[in-house]
């Protein structure tokens, strides 16, 4: 009997140390990024992106390598002789619809001279102060790129240029991955542009078709062009409408009566006298845009408190507060959130928080540390998202996708050191730190939203 058990303990220890190793080798076929493995999405397309850049040759010799020498060369031998296989494409049945009520602004503003002939707002000039008794005691001049940029951090694309459709490509790849919906672009009208740039109307073409490529939507973010007035405003309104009205990425809000119309962020409305925005954006204005092909929602810059009855007597359709600095202003400070929203259910308005990751514009505004809001590894900008799903706003915006001056990016950054300076990165964590952060909120706000618009009235899709 002793003899019997013996031998089936044996032959049991030998099928047990079968199935293991069985169970070993099937784990070792498995694929690393498995549906069951790692979650998808955090770091998009890795290799492609990096192929993209080698093939672009952003400086690279200057732009810090986020690979080793030996990682480029290979990556160089497998773009020669491989095509980038269908996992290198989103896999958009694997990730969670993108949240159309996450709003980001995005800058197509900025040039390099392969793609433009020269750098454009990489070469930020440092402002001067408005005491000139106090601008001799900070530096003066433009940045010099590619080593020296006006920035504090230095962007994982290097030195890039907005015309660059890769660029571009991977813009909106990294959007998609943290579930943005819509992209807030910087509009100037045709024949202008900002003091450091160039007009860039002629990109929003190529941001529609890539946007629409990842089921993104675009809306406008019209910046304080010279002389903008009621007039001028109806008549770049229509154009952006006529011209890109059309296109399935163009961004349409779903009102509570049903209807579908544009969004225009106005960014600094309030240096534009409520009088004249009536003129616009009443029934009864002499320029009235209402009730005709050209309506739309028209969301006003909230800075400070008194702000709030000129945007009602200009006949905005709500408020949004652009600065990712809390305290700076009445509109970014979080503890007035509740206030606000308060007031614009009152009065049928929209309200918009806007959320950012951080705060330093010290590369170009030396002087301005004291408006410094430090990352702190992300707390900062989860933080920020708490306060505004409190709310329960209409819609939140992320300021920004990529306004490196200030130093708001979600954009991926990486780690960069020069003779002169040591740019600032988002270590310990990986370079796509933000773009993760966002996409768990975005899932957060969606599912919150949810259960709190029926009450609201707001819409669902």
């Amino acid at each position: 009997m002793a003899k019997f058990r013996r031998r089936t303990c044996i032959i049991l220890s030998f099928f047990i140390l079968f199935i293991f190793s069985l169970m070993m080798g099937l784990k070792m076929l498995r694929p690393n990024k498995a549906t069951f493995g790692d979650p998808f999405g955090l770091e998009l397309l890795p290799v492609l992106h990096q192929q993209t850049r080698l093939g672009k040759s952003f400086d690279s010799q200057n732009n810090d390598k986020v690979n080793s020498e030996t990682n480029n060369k290979n990556l160089k031998s497998v773009e020669i002789t491989m095509k980038p296989s269908k996992a290198s494409e989103p896999y958009l049945e694997e990730l969670q619809p993108l949240n159309y009520y996450l709003h980001v602004f995005y800058y197509s503003w900025y040039g390099n001279p392969q793609f433009d002939g020269k750098y454009i707002h990489w070469n930020h000039p440092i402002l001067k102060h408005w005491d000139p008794r106090l601008t001799k005691n900070y530096p003066q001049g433009k940045h010099i790129p590619p080593d020296d940029i006006g920035s504090s951090f230095y962007p994982e694309l290097g030195i890039y240029s907005s015309r660059d459709p890769s660029v571009i490509e991977t813009h909106m790849k990294q959007m998609y991955s943290a579930s943005i919906g819509v992209l807030a672009l910087s509009w100037y009208p045709p024949g202008t542009n900002d003091e450091n740039g160039e007009n860039t109307d002629d990109l929003v073409p190529t941001i529609l078709d890539k946007a629409h490529k990842y089921n993104l939507k675009v809306t406008f973010h019209i910046e304080p062009y010279s002389n903008r007035d009621d007039q001028n405003m109806y008549k770049n309104v229509k154009y952006i409408i006529d011209k890109y009205g059309n296109h399935p990425a163009f961004y349409r809000y779903k009102t509570k009566t049903g209807n579908a119309l544009p969004m225009f962020y106005i960014y600094d409305s309030y240096i534009t006298k409520p009088e004249k925005w009536a003129n616009l954006l009443t029934t009864a204005g002499s320029q009235s845009i209402r009730n005709s092909p050209y309506d739309g929602l028209f969301i006003a810059l909230l800075v400070e408190s008194k702000h709030r009855y000129d945007i009602l007597q200009g006949g905005f359709d709500g408020i949004y507060t652009y600065f990712a600095t809390n305290g700076f202003t009445y509109g970014s400070s979080y503890e007035n959130w509740a206030r606000l929203k308060f007031f614009c259910d009152q009065f049928n308005l929209l309200f918009i928080p806007s959320v950012g990751p951080g705060y330093i514009d010290t590369s170009i505004r030396p002087w301005n540390a004291q408006n410094t809001r430090n990352r702190i590894s992300g707390k900062y900008y989860e933080t920020a998202l708490g306060a505004a799903l409190h709310a329960h706003p209409s819609v939140i915006s992320i300021t920004s996708f990529n306004e490196w001056h200030e130093g708001t990016q979600i954009e991926k950054a990486i780690p960069k050191r020069t003779s002169n300076t040591v740019y600032l990165d988002y270590r310990p964590h990986k370079p796509s730190l933000y773009l993760e952060l966002t996409r768990k909120w975005s899932e957060k706000y969606s599912k919150e939203r949810a259960t709190y618009a029926l009450d609201q009235k707001l819409p669902l899709s």
